[in-house]
């Protein structure tokens, strides 16, 4: 049977990373809510511009649009055997309309959470580092660039540090994960639907991780 394959993790952890290797490896659809919501901001259906109206109007999406949006992507042919959703669901509510459309798609839901070290993860999301102008992403901790806040590529281009890759806008992302997401795998372990594997490692080792669950 097909799967919807749920990764589920704080930010930071590799998932989107992982869902791409997944996609370019095993030919399996990433489907991720940010790339959604990008298309949704440029389409022309009645379905975008509601989306459209609320973001211009600086509310949030409610779940029930959220899912209408998640149901009309995954509707397309590309996703009629197993997908990773990447992003969905964030909260109970979204686990349980995604089980409505696990049930009318005839698939089976597969939850991996990517589990990493909180140490670690404030490493890789405030090390974070990149060019201006190709891109290149660094890590002062972990993949440091050959001169100090300078691109190996560009060394006229002073590395960008993003806003939300600041501690205490981190410390923010990972409390909310803390309250909103992490009841979600209580939700799968219940069902015995949830299997754990470190985000921590090299992205090969943790791919094979991935690959052997899938």
């Amino acid at each position: 049977m097909s799967k919807i394959i749920v990764l589920i993790g704080p930010p930071g952890a590799g998932k989107g990373t992982q869902a791409r290797l997944l996609e370019e490896r095993k030919g399996i659809p990433q489907i991720s809510t940010g790339d959604m919501f990008r298309e949704m901001k440029k389409a022309d259906t009645p379905l975008a511009r509601e989306v459209q109206e609320i973001m211009a109007s600086g509310k949030l999406i409610s779940d029930a649009l959220t899912y209408q949006i998640v149901k009309d992507r995954t509707s397309r042919d590309d996703t009629k055997g197993t997908y990773v959703l990447d992003g969905y669901p964030r909260t109970t509510v979204q686990a349980e309309q995604l089980e409505e459309l696990a049930k009318d798609q005839g698939k089976e839901i597969q939850a991996i959470e990517v589990d990493i070290d909180r140490g670690e993860l404030m490493k890789r999301l405030t090390g974070r580092r990149n060019c201006p102008i190709c891109g290149e992403i660094y890590n002062v901790y972990t993949k440091p660039p050959k001169n100090d806040n300078v691109c190996d590529f560009h060394p006229e281009a002073a590395l960008n540090h993003r806003a939300d890759d600041h501690e205490e806008s981190v410390s923010t992302r990972l409390r909310t994960y803390d309250t909103e997401t992490k009841p979600l795998l209580d939700y799968y372990e219940q069902t015995g639907r949830l299997k754990k594997i470190s985000g921590e490692g090299s992205l090969e080792e943790i791919y094979q991780e991935l690959d052997k669950i899938i």
